[in-house]
């Protein structure tokens, strides 16, 4: 998840605030109530926040396989979009730890453009992949299965993030996409999947997670503030986000069932029941 230190403009509900301010004299315009750089989580919190992260997951799964790969899949996948941010000139950005919860990497300016924005959305789930490597090179080392779970775990937690409801990633990737089309359908179709993934949350299990996704729906819904100011997107780019997003979800498809398919023996059918079974949509 990626969030921002500076202000944002309003979604469907508001209207767009003046938040750009032209400094006196032949100074380039500056953003106003800009705040102070942003310093980071204290490394001892962050620490702290990160153990008591993966004590929660090795006691609701009893695996410490799955604790560190969520925990490693996390910080991959956090540092994808700080790398994004700093590459666009939003920097220098910071990753959060939330305890209990997950993480959240904040950049200290706003992107200059919505295609920006989705760039920095959508590194996230695909630079996290690469958390993957380690785990399929302990199977190849080792073949205990348990590093093959690892790896499913981490590109589950990456396609998951691609669902387009606040506050995940997909639903920057595609907001502005459907922002383009009609402000009201960006409303209808977060409110929309937004409910669908809290009731998938809580018909799975996961009640943790379905209580964060509606605080953080309902709080969305308050403020009314989806995307940061910039330039809209071109319908160029609006099709490229499409694709991208495309080419994502199916890269985090991908290496899930390439992990899964050597514990179903290396049928695709096991293997999707596997991925039902695991997202909760298996008999």
């Amino acid at each position: 998840m990626t969030e921002s230190n500076t202000p944002r403009r309003p979604g469907p509900w508001d209207p767009r605030p003046e938040d750009v301010a032209v400094a006196p004299g032949p100074a380039a315009p500056v953003r106003a109530n800009e705040p102070p750089l942003d310093k980071g989580q204290n490394p001892v919190w962050a620490l702290i926040s990160t153990l008591l992260l993966g004590g929660f997951i090795w006691i609701i799964t009893g695996s410490w396989v799955i604790a560190v790969a969520l925990i490693w899949g996390l910080l991959v996948h956090e540092y994808g979009h700080v790398l994004a941010m700093n590459r666009l000139g939003m920097g220098p950005a910071r990753i959060y730890i939330i305890p209990f919860l997950g993480g959240v990497a904040k950049s200290q300016r706003l992107p200059q453009s919505e295609w920006h924005g989705v760039l920095v959305s959508l590194a996230g789930p695909a630079f996290g992949l690469l958390a993957a490597i380690p785990f399929f090179a302990g199977f190849i080392a080792t073949g205990h299965g348990m590093w093959l779970l690892g790896a499913a775990v981490i590109a589950a937690v990456n396609l998951i993030n691609l669902a387009p409801a606040p506050p995940l990633d997909g639903s920057k990737a595609l907001g502005p996409v459907l922002a383009r089309i009609h402000p009201m359908l960006e409303r209808v179709a977060m409110i929309a999947v937004g409910g669908l993934v809290v009731w998938w949350g809580l018909m799975s299990g996961r009640w943790i997670l379905a209580a964060f996704l509606a605080i953080a729906l309902i709080g969305h819904l308050k403020r009314g503030a989806w995307r940061p100011d910039g330039r809209p997107l071109s319908g160029r780019e609006s099709v490229f986000s499409v694709g991208l997003f495309i080419v994502t979800a199916t890269a985090c498809a991908g290496v899930g069932l390439a992990a899964l398919m050597p514990l179903g023996g290396g049928s695709l059918p096991v293997a999707l029941d596997l991925a039902g079974r695991y997202l909760g949509v298996g008999d």
